[in-house]
């Protein structure tokens, strides 16, 4: 199998983009390649040298159609009216195995014309915070893009520091942002806005091409990918940290790394942004923003919607998100007849763990172990806070013991959906400054140990520690 391009997006016309080759990589070297997807992209016959030229930008692919992509987006609350690829480039869009449409995006590839002030290269921190993010959210089961590979080079460039430069092949479903509709709508060309949206239903939800609405099955649609995607956010404790509409996919995955973090001690306020002062994106908002941002697309789709529709589109937003984020947290305790009383169950739980700041990941997961009436104190690293659990606990039995599924079907429930292994920010760092370094050992082994988040791993238990007094509250900047 080889690749089988089928550039969709490049044919929509120079109004959407602009066409450009990748500035490649000085004396290119591999860091990191998900070995998993060459198959399926149909990369497994390619040479280890042919690889690393595609993943560098010194080979462009035949029949590829390279381009950078433009779009608006609100920043922080202020609208941005053109931004664009700045630094990336849509190599081409490729049949996978399963004969599903997947973008070939290089990050990293140098100026374009929307580069502005930007040298138009990530480095390969945030690279490495990338890869293993999107990994990491992938077996997890959270709507996420993918990371293909890595490669750094002798080029160096100017962030806070000094840094490596390095290039992320990402391969997406979609590159489509709602930033790429608010471009079109609020420059008043409303035809390519329509045939963006035309596109956007051809390509990712097919079943609205029939519909006498389409453009408003089109928003209502993306809503409700929207409200599942930050359900899923708030139940793993992900925090993305910018959610511009710059940074939301139309598809509903995670999407454009920076600033995130899995929140470790539970704190609702919790920030992993540092440039975040106002606490916008914090956890504890994240549904607000998403529904922020729903608004701000059916602003920008205004033209092509029925008046009224955004009171629908919010409403779905919000039922989409409390729906799931009410079934995962409640798979989270192990109940398999959710109802409407149990969201008390486990938001007083949240407010417990809270108020004695306990690891979120470790206490789930431990809870996932738990036998009705066996006592809940070995759960608690300190037994000082342990009368203020008893209550709790005593409510969660009761609940449990007329639930429908035997001890050993909760705990496989519970294992399956609560991980005992999540990207902490230090050992992200760890794996980055031994990779500046020259030693990308502990990121392989980082990698392979997210793989399998549900797993005992008897011999990665250092992986699952609570994270260390040095390592706690790190956040990260936007600058890559």
């Amino acid at each position: 199998m080889t690749l089988k391009f089928e550039n969709r997006y490049a044919k929509l016309g120079e109004r959407f983009s602009f066409a450009i080759d990748a500035d490649p990589l000085s004396n290119p070297k591999a860091v990191i390649i998900n070995v998993a997807l060459l198959k399926p992209l149909g990369l497994d016959n390619y040479t280890q040298d042919d690889l690393l030229a595609l993943f560098s930008g010194h080979q462009t692919p035949k029949d590829a159609s390279p381009l950078a992509m433009v779009y608006a987006g609100h920043q922080f609350g202020g609208y941005s009216p053109q931004l664009g690829d700045g630094r990336g480039v849509l190599i081409g869009q490729v049949r996978d195995s399963e004969n599903k449409l997947v973008d070939l995006h290089l990050k990293g590839a140098g100026k374009t014309p929307f580069s502005r002030m930007g040298d138009g290269r990530a480095v390969l921190r945030s690279c490495i915070r990338e890869f293993l993010a999107s990994e990491a959210l992938f077996h997890l089961g959270i709507p996420t893009t993918r990371a293909l590979a890595i490669t750094t080079g002798d080029e160096q460039v100017r962030r806070e520091t000094i840094e490596n430069a390095a290039m992320l092949m990402r391969a997406s479903d979609s590159h489509i942002r709602f930033g790429s509709f608010e471009y079109f709508s609020y420059t008043d060309q409303h035809t390519e806005l329509k045939q963006l949206c035309d596109y956007t239903i051809e390509t990712h939800f097919p079943k609205l091409k029939n519909s006498d609405k389409p453009y408003d099955e089109l928003l209502l649609a993306v809503s409700e990918k929207t409200g599942n995607l930050i359900a899923h956010w708030q139940a793993f404790g992900f925090a993305h940290g910018v959610m511009n509409t710059d940074n939301m996919s139309i598809i509903g995955q995670t999407f454009d790394y920076g600033p995130y973090g899995f929140m470790e001690n539970y704190d609702p306020y919790y920030i992993c942004n540092h440039s975040d002062d106002q606490g916008r994106y914090a956890f504890n908002r994240q549904q607000e923003m998403g529904r922020w941002n729903c608004q701000a697309l059916s602003q920008a789709l205004a033209p092509l919607t029925t008046p009224g529709l955004l009171e629908k589109a919010l409403n779905c937003y919000e039922e989409t998100f409390l729906s799931f984020y009410h079934g995962l947290m409640t798979k989270k305790l192990g109940l398999s007849n959710s109802n409407p009383e149990d969201k008390a169950l486990y938001e007083d739980l949240l407010d417990l763990l809270e108020g004695y700041s306990i690891d979120y990941t470790i206490f789930f997961r431990s809870l996932s172990r738990y036998y009705v009436g066996k006592g809940f104190r070995t759960l608690l690293d300190n037994q000082n806070y342990a009368a203020s659990f008893a209550p709790w606990f005593e409510r969660y039995n009761r609940r449990l013991q007329i639930d429908m599924l035997s001890e050993t079907d909760r705990h496989e429930q519970m294992c399956a959906i609560n991980p005992k292994f999540i990207l902490r920010n230090y050992l992200a760092q760890k794996a980055i400054q031994t990779s500046e370094d020259g030693d990308h050992s502990e990121l392989h082994r980082l990698y392979d140990v997210l793989k399998d988040p549900y797993g005992e791993q008897i011999d990665q238990e250092q992986y699952a520690q609570e994270t260390p007094d040095w390592g706690r509250n790190l956040q990260v900047s936007c600058s890559s």
